[in-house]
């Protein structure tokens, strides 16, 4: 019997996820330290759009869905949600609420100041001028799917900074 036989599925999420917003965090930190809050938030972005069609080819792959496009909203904002889940370590998806009415809305509401990236921006000083990757990567995945949306509030900063609290919605729009 190896390790993984020995380790609940749920472990092994949180260690990758958090190995990965670890690895973000040090990067992000290095980059901002070495180039300023301008080119880290422009690195970081490119980082994320990039990185958006490879995340939502696998996450298709791995929930079994074999077609180009998803067929409704309802099927579109059920694989968002569940990439979320799968993407996040569940310490970090708990403190956020990611819902959906059904309507083509995706909302969401972090509890007060518990997102991770305004905390560990935060914690490096650079919260002033940080720009969200959060909610920039589900965006950049709705594009990887050829999704149109809309987010509101706009996001440009970080909101739980800015306003004392993250929440919004995506409208997505099918074809």
């Amino acid at each position: 019997m190896g390790v993984l036989d020995t380790i609940e599925k749920e472990d092994i999420r949180d260690l990758l996820g958090k190995g990965w917003l670890t690895h973000d965090g040090m990067w992000f930190y290095h980059t901002y330290q070495e180039l300023g809050i301008e080119r880290a938030n422009a690195l970081n972005r490119a980082a994320i759009k990039s990185l958006a069609p490879f995340e939502m080819e696998r996450m298709k792959r791995l929930v079994e869905i074999d077609k180009e496009r998803l067929d409704s909203l309802d099927e579109l904002i059920d694989f968002v949600l569940a990439a979320l889940e799968l993407t996040l370590p569940d310490s970090v998806f708990k403190r956020a609420l990611f819902s959906s009415s059904g309507t083509g809305l995706i909302r969401w509401v972090w509890e007060r100041e518990q997102c991770f990236a305004y905390k560990g921006m935060k914690q490096i000083g650079a919260i002033d001028g940080y720009r969200c990757g959060v909610l920039y990567r589900i965006e950049c995945w709705l594009e990887a799917l050829g999704i149109r949306y809309s987010t509101h509030p706009k996001i440009d900063g970080c909101l739980m900074h800015e306003k004392g609290a993250c929440e919004g919605e995506i409208r997505v729009f099918l074809y």
